[in-house]
């Protein structure tokens, strides 16, 4: 009989499915691996084969875990959303949407209208393991989860982005006491919310939605959050009997056409012991050598410990410290002379107070009567709620409890590193004071909790994970960046086979990399101390300790208690601070103890925060999901309220009254209440009051509101305040608005003389293009939208702007309406500033503090902040916003970075004046996913280290976590009332000014200068073009993965990924030993727009400082000339003779490129195209090249002859092109050879031309002009460089025409295709130009496109992913699928999500002839018409 196997290898399980031919299922298995697929696919084998031995089988394997399998057992592979297709149009044909869950994969499946197929990209939030993580941290499995689902009474917001942020919400619901039911409830849903924001990204779920993968078939309450989300009926669900091994089904389906084999065959193939080497992963070094290290090592840490002595005899007073971490519960009993009486380490168990209870307890029960509590005190997460439940004497602040027994066990102690569950912090001493606090920001990676999950994925306990670690002798490299990242990796390295010691050393070296590149951020060991005390639960582990060492260099203290150490700072505490008796609840007391939670609404403001009460036995209560005083019950008089600038300010900019319906005579126009529109509103409503409409804002932000627009965000890693603005305009058409205004401002009005620009953040200007493009009643319009882009810049031109843009009003009515709206903004700015100067001039008065929270003007959204500016009211400090002190500041040095963004200017001179006032400090909020703060953090950071002042930034999300908020606002406070003020002038003392070293004449005559690899094919012909000009220019080679880690060791971990493989380049080269550094420069080009692409130069002259390199000058290289340097200008005849030399490379190099791709996948004689490429790239550049006009075109005739008369195979293959970021997009080091990638997978690769970046940037001088208020002599001259090179390409066109190759198209259709989506105004990275790309791609028969994007990427949230759907409404088959790339990314979910999108692509080819030729949509119209 002929029997078909269907295997799924996922990340967490093995499902194996036998069929008849008839489709019964024969025998089914589903079952964990815990990360040894190798040996669980085995068994599953050998169990089944005893009844199928003499059968004849086909197979197919499918799953992220798949690749491996089909190596090992040479089988064919299947990509797992092709399967679950086969299995969906079998089994359950009716389906429109099939979404399917799995460990750490997840997929929503069109199957309606145009057919497509989306999965996660690098997260893998939201997914079966996700769950399992929460689970654990309930101390249940995922059916417990389900099973406290079913009892729920409320739902809280949880973050789903990763399991790092959802289980900080997790973990401060515990400590506030929130019942499990509704957390588990709230995990699901934050599931649901993931699942549809991170993979609908756009398009909506609609009709008969079939629920498929383990997770939605174990678990009953996540299903049922799908539906109720969703607004399903009955009808519409579909939940197949065999849902959980859906994929392996469409597996065993697929394996019809695939070779049979005898299962005996099989059997030998799987049992088979052969070593089969599938090791991509790097290495690391052993953490030890030897056990001879091992044994040195321990002894060498064997270091003070405190003496234990029997609490049962002891008589006296006991001091008692209570750390309620975030995972972990730690109780410290000492004595009067510091012996250890009691001691306690363990999980929270999900409730850290029963923890408490049961130790107290104990303790009561163990001790002597003559023994008594004299002092009693907590510190950490659940600090107060265990202070109100067991009247404790003392509470105190985290990381002063830590630094009290680090002293305690080092008085000397200068530096101090603490990994935590969920927090690591590093704090530095000088004179016994607290001079800086590091905490990790919102995220957690690389903690304890993180290894513990590790830990228990491989069926073992955090203890026997560690010491793993120590047998370990090829550690894997595993990155050290977010945990999600590493969960990818740490997952692609079992699959090739890595063992669990390797794993194990792997992590423990992430840990500390996570820790000495984000938190602590040095460069040079030697800055950390003398006496450096290490502590926490993470350093009990030798394999973490010793990871420090190997990677420092340097010895440190680890106390034998490490990891109680919060503890006994506690203890220590209540023993200085004790009064001599406890006011600690009694052992009577103790038995007896119960309490109630209640959850209520706060009435006291319109806020109406969700609270949950508990009420104690003792009568004191303890209120959380309050934002401020009020909601905890705590009432000042208004004299005694302390200034809070924020709610000044969100009450100001709003405060206008709209005309009545009848007083409006041209009607109702809609503003939502978003990013910019912070900053603007009074200029738009006395605008557009003056036009005579009545303005309608929308509702205040909530968390509803977010949820109204989830179905429409297009990009998972966009920042919150972009995320909520769909909401936004969700509501304005639900209150029946026809008419909504959303303005896209490119430039604000400058506000420093010595700012560079004046610009906004990509998605700040450009935002509104997405919800052009996503909301289906805008795009059906239904709702007249507009989004003009504009510049504030200049007042008169904005009058001319404006009346184009309202060509329907008379021009006088438009211009009058701009100057009575830039009065009101000016009013407006005026109030802000006299309204800081009054908080200053109060706290003066009244000798209190303040906080300067700096962000964004968005940020005073309450829903945004969460309530933040509130909580620092409450520990009694007045707030002020940046804008409220900072006007009247200027900073005449030279900032290191450039200072070209509007309201980052004003945190820059914010921190000035905080520098130089010691009642103020300065708290910076930015949001997950700002890219631009990646910039702004550091020279922020900078600035108040130069007036010896504490920097502190707090990440935020779209899920509040005040808990960890206030800790280190707590920190601040302490370090600050401890800290002794010196008044410095930073600036005069030229602290501030970053002086960089400029190439000058001199250098030029024996300088080397270094260029970064950009486009390997372009460069080879740029170099020698440069040197035959007598420049000495040298470009990088690629060191692959070793220049990533060079970079992140000094670029902000938030950078973007090709800033971390520049900067990597570059070190790598410098420290290489290859040049002399002292005749060194580097170059590098500077765009001056708007996304971090300008600060480049910055980053690569911070990184040479902090690497002791501070004498190389960098060559910042720009049209618009943001720096001179004597030693790189050119006479006017050199500049146009090498302008002439580098257009003619760039011509032929974007021609071989084409040429080659289109060749390759078809040559009859492998290789034969890569040889003519070489000859080509020999032929131009060689030193005797002529760069005549004639030669050019003789040359580009010859070279399309040759490659066209170069003997082809007739086959068809799929046509792929790739767009996206410049350095992603024509690196193959940087893209993870991905065209490679492509061609060997059967495909013809198509990479637009460089030249057309070029033509790009010269035509964003006419859109600046005409729309920007910007130069028009620029926009001439650019126009003029367009022709030129253009008199030279069409040559180009000539030559292609008639040939099988595909003409590229002139700049002015790619901005027609561009215009239909986007608008010209959208400058910033490859901005219109990647939209326009893609069009000309679908035009000239390329369908399917590779669109590849660093992680994060603010361009491509607006003109990548942004406009994906539009496309797609244009073109029903385009196969465009978005590829994140980072330093951590996993490659295994990039080539699975290529497979899925080369799948569509083959199957679209095989349904017919090409669809899409030029001119496509325009003959549509036609017909259409």
């Amino acid at each position: 009989m002929l029997i078909h196997m269907g295997l799924d290898v996922g990340s967490t399980t093995v499902k194996l499915v036998i069929l008849d031919e008839k489709l019964n299922i024969l025998y089914k298995t589903y079952r964990r691996h815990f990360s040894d697929v190798r040996k669980t696919v085995k068994d599953v084998i050998n169990e089944v084969y005893k009844d199928f031995k003499y059968e004849t089988v086909t197979v197919n394997v499918t799953g992220s875990g798949g690749l491996s399998v089909h190596k090992f057992l040479d089988i064919d592979f299947i990509q797992e959303v092709v399967a679950g297709r086969e299995a969906i149009s079998c089994f359950i044909p009716k389906t429109d949407v099939a979404i399917e869950l799995g460990g750490e994969d997840s997929k929503i499946t069109y199957l309606r209208g145009s057919v497509e197929q989306r999965m996660n990209s690098i997260c893998a939030g939201g997914t079966g393991a996700f769950i399992d993580q929460m689970a654990s941290l309930l101390q249940t499995d995922a059916s417990g989860l389900n099973e406290l689902a079913k009892d729920y009474k409320k739902l809280y917001p949880i973050a789903s982005r990763c399991g790092v942020f959802a289980k900080t919400d997790v973990q401060a619901l515990i400590n506030q006491g929130a019942s499990k039911s509704d957390i588990a409830i709230s995990v699901f849903q934050s599931v649901v919310n993931q699942t549809i924001s991170n993979l609908a990204c756009g398009r909506p779920i609609r009709g008969n939605v079939a629920f498929l993968g383990g997770p939605l078939h174990f678990l009953p309450m996540l299903k049922e959050r799908f539906v109720e989300t969703l607004d399903l009926t009955e009808d519409e669900i579909i939940s197949p009997e065999n849902s959980q091994i859906f994929v392996a089904l469409g597996a065993a389906i697929s394996s019809f056409d695939s070779k049979p084999i005898s299962f005996v065959e099989l059997f030998n193939r799987v049992n088979d012991n052969g070593n089969i080497n599938i090791k991509e992963s790097d290495v690391m070094p052993p953490l030890f050598k030897s056990e001879e290290e091992v044994i040195a090592f321990r002894k060498k840490h064997k270091t003070k410990s405190l003496k234990k002595i029997d609490l049962k005899s002891y008589e006296g007073p006991i001091y008692l410290g209570i750390d309620s971490g975030s995972t972990t519960s730690k109780l410290v009993a000492i004595s009067d002379n510091n012996e250890l009486l009691y001691s306690f380490y363990g999980s929270n168990k999900g409730n850290p107070l029963d923890i408490a209870i049961e130790n107290l307890r104990e303790i009561y029960k163990e001790k002597n009567d003559k023994a008594y509590f004299a002092g009693c005190g907590t510190t950490g997460y659940g600090e107060e709620f265990l202070k109100a439940a067991l009247n404790l004497d003392f509470g105190e602040v985290e990381t002063i409890a830590h630094f009290t027994a680090a002293k305690y066990f080092d008085p000397e102690v200068d530096f101090i590193l603490d990994i935590g569950g969920q927090d690591m912090k590093s704090m530095k001493i000088r004179n016994g004071v607290i001079e800086s606090i590091l905490l990790n920001e919102a995220c957690s990676s690389g903690c304890g909790s993180f290894l513990e999950t590790f830990a228990h994925s491989v069926n073992m306990s955090a203890e026997e994970f560690a010491k793993e670690a120590i047998k370990s002798r090829e550690p894997v490299d595993l990155g050290s960046r977010c945990t999600v990242f590493m969960n990818s990796n740490v997952k692609q390295a079992q699959k090739e086979g890595a063992s669990v010691p390797d794993i194990s050393a792997g992590l423990a070296y992430s840990v500390i990399r996570n820790a000495i590149q984000k938190v602590i951020k040095i460069r040079d060991p030697k800055e950390l101390g003398e006496h450096i005390v290490v502590q926490g639960g993470t350093f009990l582990s030798d394999a973490v300790l010793r990871a420090f060492e190997n990677l420092t260099g340097v010895d440190v203290t680890r106390p034998n208690i490490a990891g109680l150490m919060g503890a006994l700072g506690m203890a220590l505490i209540s023993k200085e601070k004790s009064s001599g008796k406890s006011k600690l609840i009694s052992q009577e007391e103790l038995e007896k103890f119960e309490y109630k939670s209640i959850s209520t609404n706060c009435r006291q403001c319109t806020n109406n925060c969700a609270l949950s009460v508990n009420i104690f036995q003792n009568g004191k209560r303890y209120i959380t999901g309050n934002r401020c005083e009020k909601g905890a019950g705590h009432i000042r008089n208004k004299e005694d309220e302390l200034p809070n600038m924020y709610r000044y300010k969100y009450e100001r900019v709003f405060d206008y009254k709209a005309l009545s319906e009848k007083e409006a005579k041209r009607g109702v126009v809609g503003i939502p209440r978003v990013l910019n529109i912070y900053e603007n509103y009074p200029f738009w409503h006395t605008f557009f009051t003056e036009l005579g409409y009545s303005v309608v804002l929308s509702s205040k932000s909530s968390r509803e509101i977010y949820e109204k627009g989830i179905e429409t965000i297009t990009s998972e890693t966009a920042c919150y305040p972009a995320k909520i603005s769909h909401g936004h305009i969700e509501d304005l058409i639900e209150k029946g608005i026809k008419f909504i205004f959303y303005p896209s401002v490119f430039y604000e009005e400058k506000q420093f003389e010595n700012a560079d620009n004046t610009l906004n953040c990509p998605v700040v200007a450009g935002y509104s293009e997405v919800i052009k493009n996503n909301m289906d009643e805008i795009i059906e319009g239904k709702v007249k939208f507009m989004n003009p882009f504009i510049s504030f810049d200049d007042r008169k031109k904005l009058e001319k702007r404006l009346a184009n843009v309202f060509d329907f009003i008379p021009k006088a009515e438009v211009k009058k309406a701009v100057r009575a709206a830039y009065e009101e903004q000016d009013r407006y700015r005026l109030d802000v500033l006299n309204e800081g100067n009054r908080i200053l001039e109060e706290i003066n008065k009244k000798g209190q503090r303040a906080i300067v929270l700096s962000g964004r003007p968005y940020h005073i959204d309450p829903e945004i902040n969460h309530g933040i500016p509130e909580l620092i009211t409450s520990l009694g400090l007045a707030v002020i916003s940046e804008d409220g002190i900072a006007r009247n500041v200027e900073i005449d040095s030279r900032l290191r970075v450039l200072d070209q963004w509007n309201y980052h200017s004003r945190l820059y001179r914010a921190a000035k004046f905080v520098g130089e006032h010691e009642n103020l400090e300065l708290v910076q909020l930015n949001s997950f996913g700002c890219g631009i703060d990646a910039v702004t953090t550091d020279q922020v950071q900078h600035i108040l280290e130069s007036y010896n002042k504490i920097y502190t930034v707090l990440k935020i999300d779209e899920v509040s976590n005040l808990g960890a908020v206030k800790i280190r606002i707590r920190s601040l406070i302490e370090a600050v009332e401890k800290r002794e003020f010196q008044k410095i002038d930073a600036e005069l003392e030229g602290f501030l000014d970053d002086n960089p070293v400029m190439f000058t004449k001199e250098m030029k005559k024996d300088y080397t200068i270094l260029m970064p690899q950009m486009a390997p094919l372009h460069f080879s012909i740029f170099e020698p073009i440069l040197r035959h000009e007598g420049i000495n220019i040298e470009v990088l080679e690629e060191s692959g993965h070793k220049v990533v880690n060079e970079g992140l060791k000094y670029v902000n971990n938030d950078a973007c990924y090709p800033s971390i493989f520049v900067v990597g380049q570059f070190i790598d080269a410098v420290k290489s030993g290859k040049y002399d550094t002292n005749r060194l420069a580097l170059l590098m080009s500077q765009t001056g727009g708007a996304c971090r692409a300008s600060n480049y130069v910055g980053f690569i002259r911070k990184a040479l400082k902090d690497a002791g390199y501070g004498h190389v000058p960098v060559i910042g290289l720009s049209f618009q000339q943001i720096e001179k340097h004597s030693g790189f200008e050119f006479d006017k005849k050199t500049m146009v003779r090498i302008g002439k030399k580098l257009i003619q490379g760039m011509l032929y190099a974007d021609l071989i490129m084409r040429l080659t791709q289109a060749t390759r996948p078809y040559e009859v004689i492998k290789g034969s195209a890569n040889i003519l490429r070489d000859r080509w790239i020999d032929i131009t550049t060689s030193e005797d090249l002529n760069y005549s006009k004639k030669t050019f075109i003789s040359n580009v005739n010859k070279m399309v002859g040759e490659f066209n008369r170069l003997e082809i195979t007739n086959e068809k293959k799929p046509k792929v092109g790739i767009v996206g970021e410049i350095l992603v997009k024509y690196d193959p080091a940087a893209n993870n050879h991905v065209a490679d990638l492509l061609e060997r997978e059967g495909a013809e690769v198509v990479i637009p031309d460089l030249t057309d970046f070029m033509m790009y940037s010269f035509k964003n001088a006419r859109a600046k002009a005409d729309k920007l208020s910007k130069s028009r002599l620029a926009a001439f001259i650019c126009e003029m460089g367009i022709s030129y090179i253009e008199s030279y390409r069409k040559y180009i066109r000539l030559a292609l025409e008639k040939t099988r190759f595909i003409v590229p198209e002139k700049i002015e259709e790619i901005i027609e295709y561009a215009e239909r989506y986007v608008d010209l105004g959208n400058q910033y990275g490859e901005g219109w130009l990647l939209t326009g790309e893609m069009v000309e791609l679908i035009e000239s028969g390329v369908e399917n496109i590779v669109c590849v994007q660093p992680f994060g990427c603010l361009p491509n949230h607006i003109t990548g992913k942004g406009v994906i759907k539009a496309i797609r409404n244009s073109y029903e088959k385009a196969n465009i699928i978005p590829i994140d790339y980072d330093a951590s990314a996993s490659e295994v979910n990039q080539f699975n999500r290529i497979k899925l999108m080369l799948s569509q692509a083959k199957r679209n080819m095989e349904q017919g002839e090409d669809k899409y030729n030029r001119g496509y949509l325009k003959k549509a119209a036609i017909l259409k018409n």
